[in-house]
């Protein structure tokens, strides 16, 4: 099976070291590590202060660029243009997502289920769906391209990997269509996909294998817009350094929210 046909069978792919991404990496650090002290990013850390979920934190530009910086290249950039057949789009700021030891810690908040949701099922999820009011309620409000993730840092395995359902793109994809198929485009935000979402959420639990991710700085991996995704706990073995699990996500927003659903 080629990376094509995998990352379209089963949601995902990765690429080894490439000297692109770890050049990228090499002067992205510094500013990854700063978001943690920029008081504009302080209300992302959270769980105890074991997870900083750095949502946008990154500040680069729309081509994935940090100032003066070198521009977001290597196989899987080159794999993204010519493979998935998207419309142009711009790059989003990334998340610096960063798990440190003890990850998930209970959060004020966060009911008892909720937290065994999270430890137990790794807070699964489709990114895109927003909960609204209490108790939640999901709309596909934002509609992205695809999860690029790359890692920034070396760290054992177990400490707090990206997870994925595989196959469960599918599964996902045919079931929003069931909701949202004869709904007019501007009218997605208004319906509310939570029991389509939930019942399609519980197929992919039991009919997909669970994965889970791991790759060293250099390497990536990247997902399916509409794959079962989420973060595993950090592993009662796990090692990392200073910087505990370090990982900045692209995922940027379709500039046509029909292609969510139209493109493979």
């Amino acid at each position: 099976m080629n990376t094509k046909q995998q990352f379209f069978s089963r949601g995902w792919c990765s690429f080894e070291a490439d000297p692109g991404i770890a050049n990228w990496v090499d002067f992205a650090l510094p500013a990854a590590r700063a978001t943690l002290a920029d008081p504009a990013q302080k209300d992302w850390l959270r769980y105890q202060d074991t997870w900083f979920a750095g949502v946008n934190a990154l500040p680069n530009d729309s081509a994935g660029c940090l100032a003066n910086g070198p521009p977001l290249a290597g196989k899987v950039i080159d794999f993204i243009a010519s493979e998935l057949d998207l419309p142009a789009f711009n790059w989003d700021q990334a998340q610096v997502s960063i798990c440190y030891p003890g990850y998930p810690q209970p959060m004020d908040g966060e009911s008892d289920g909720q937290h065994s949701f999270r430890r137990n099922r790794d807070a699964a999820h489709v990114y895109g769906l927003r909960g609204v009011g209490q108790p939640r309620r999901r709309f596909a409000e934002e509609c992205h391209a695809f999860i690029l993730g790359i890692p920034m840092v070396a760290t054992s395995a177990d400490a707090s990997p990206f997870v994925i359902w595989e196959g469960s793109h599918d599964i996902m994809r045919r079931a929003f269509a069931s909701a949202l198929g004869n709904i007019p485009l501007a009218d997605w935000i208004s319906i509310d996909l939570t029991d389509v979402y939930q019942q399609a959420r519980k197929r992919c639990f039991d009919q997909c294998r669970r994965v889970e991710l791991h790759a060293r700085p250099g390497e990536t991996y990247l997902a399916h817009r509409l794959c079962l995704h989420g973060v595993a706990p950090w592993g009662k073995t796990a090692t990392a350094g200073p910087d505990g699990r370090m990982i900045c996500y692209f995922r940027p927003e379709l500039p046509d929210r029909s292609a969510w659903l139209s493109l493979p």
